[in-house]
């Protein structure tokens, strides 16, 4: 598909289908849109009053023009009020104009939507939108889909040049699409060597330092906490170092740890409540982790940053570990597993060890953690809990420009009484109430002084049914905030 902008007004502009954004109080046939309808025959004052399109935000109103026409199909899309305009909403609204194009077949687009910030911002978000609404992943189909999109060329109107922006937002999106096959690959495809596999090819792709850290390199770090998960799986665990350098020195130092569990049984804490068969999904930090190396490799911004999964299963044999073993993490801190469904932290505990002892200035964390977060948040919004008010906002700022969400939670010390163990440092878990706070509180243990945030993603990872940029499965949740932060925001587009 070729993404391209062009400064043809949506007057003249002559092929398959166009598309126009409307806000709430533009529905009139006045000025352009007036012209437009004479040109038409009236049939956008027509299409307007049977639909009863009002501009309201993600509606869409869809007709077929006529074959001698300047224009084959048209497609109308709701705004929302102007005055409460900001990027997201031309990403709702590009979103809804790849849905209904798909619908009609489209083969040529045109998109005509108000700049909000710049041109170029404006460009970006909609380019960003047309990919991720319309990715399809059908590896796993045995005959493709003659159905298929039909989607050949989609043209932005009255936005200038804007070349550049349409392609960091396509190498953006290439992160965001890694990060979704990754999770939507299941768990006899994506193992722990085939992400070494794949963090391997980003960085001979695009320049990126690697290392691979082994079993016996893992154990030569004391990685106790780590290889207790591991241990009871047929594949060896792989602890994946990416690092990125840009050329000269960096503003800035920092670390992304992923978990990365490739596939979670429970353990001898089997899930026998259902939804073991989506536990595919639990790498899903890893895989933005990943995805956003990708991200980097590609635009290149002038941060040094170290991309980290401690990756392997959680599954069951006679090396399991059991309910009241203690471990002990590379740290020093002692763990009595009290579940072992509480796996994901343990493999961060010495992730986040590894990561501060690169000497870097802000790491975060990110984890299908907890049930317990989607109880609060529900699915479609992360949980942030962090040591660092500056970081939080900054985290929250990035957020905001991608469209994702976050809300920040609160690290209340005090709740770490119910990690206590009267034979260990901590238990792995705590009681039911403030699930994901006290899963907070556990990672805190292994950071020292470093500006740290954990991100619990374990809703927005996964979707069940479509809507905005996302379709059913993996929804590459949150390679767009992470690349927005690591790069301080410079690349708006």
């Amino acid at each position: 598909m070729d993404i391209r902008s062009i400064d043809t007004s949506f007057l003249t502009w002559t092929g398959d289908t166009l598309a126009l954004g409307l806000y709430e109080d533009q529905v009139e046939m006045t000025d352009q849109l007036g012209q437009l309808n004479d040109l038409l025959s009236g049939l956008v004052e027509e299409l307007v009053t049977e639909s009863d399109f009002t501009g309201k935000i993600g509606t869409t109103a869809v007709t077929r023009v006529g074959v001698n026409t300047p224009v084959k199909k048209l497609i109308l899309v709701g705004l929302g009020k102007e005055e409460d305009a900001k990027p997201h909403t031309i990403r709702t609204a590009a979103s809804s104009i790849a849905r209904a194009a798909k619908g009609q077949k489209s083969q040529t687009l045109a998109i005509s939507l108000p700049v909000v910030d710049s041109a170029a911002s404006t460009a970006g978000v909609i380019t960003e939108a047309v990919i991720l609404t319309l990715h399809q992943d059908t590896r796993f189909k045995s005959e493709p889909d003659s159905n298929g999109i039909k989607l050949q060329t989609v043209e932005l109107l009255g936005l200038g040049d804007q070349e550049k922006a349409i392609e960091v937002a396509s190498k953006i999106c290439s992160g965001v699409i890694l990060a979704r096959e990754l999770v939507n690959g299941p768990a006899n495809t994506v193992t722990p060597l085939t992400m070494a596999e794949t963090a391997k090819e980003i960085a001979s792709t695009y320049g990126l330092e690697i290392e691979i850290l082994g079993q016996q390199e893992c154990e030569a770090l004391n990685m106790g906490a780590f290889l207790g998960v591991a241990k009871a799986s047929e594949l060896p665990p792989q602890f994946i170092h990416l690092t990125y350098k840009p050329q000269g020195t960096p503003v800035r130092k920092v670390a992304i740890v992923g978990k990365s569990l490739t596939f979670d049984s429970g353990g001898l804490n089997l899930k026998v409540g259902g939804g073991i068969e989506t536990m595919k999904m639990d790498m899903g930090g890893g895989a933005a982790t990943l995805g956003a190396a990708k991200v980097i490799g590609q635009l290149k911004p002038n941060v040094e940053v170290h991309f980290i999964c401690a990756a392997t299963e959680n599954m069951i044999s006679g090396r399991a570990m059991h309910p009241g073993d203690i471990l002990i993490a590379s740290n020093g801190k002692t763990i009595e597993i009290n579940n072992t469904d509480a796996e994901g932290r343990l493999t961060l505990a010495d992730a986040l060890v590894f990561a501060e002892k690169l000497g870097v200035e802000a790491i975060v964390d990110l984890a299908t953690l907890t049930g317990a977060c989607i109880v609060a948040l529900g699915d479609d919004i992360a949980g942030l809990w962090s040591n660092h008010e500056t970081l939080t906002h900054q985290i929250q700022n990035a957020a905001e420009l991608a469209g994702e969400k976050f809300w920040a939670m609160p690290m209340e010390d005090k709740y770490f009484d119910g990690l206590k163990s009267s034979i260990a440092d901590m238990k792995n878990t705590g009681p039911r109430a403030g699930g994901s706070i006290t899963a907070a509180l556990f990672l805190k243990q292994f950071i020292k002084d470093t500006p740290w945030a954990h991100l619990d993603i374990a809703g927005p990872v996964w979707t069940e049914k479509e809507g905005g940029t996302n379709n059913v499965g993996a929804t590459g949740f949150p390679v767009r905030t992470l690349v927005n932060w690591i790069t301080g925001q410079e690349i708006v587009f």
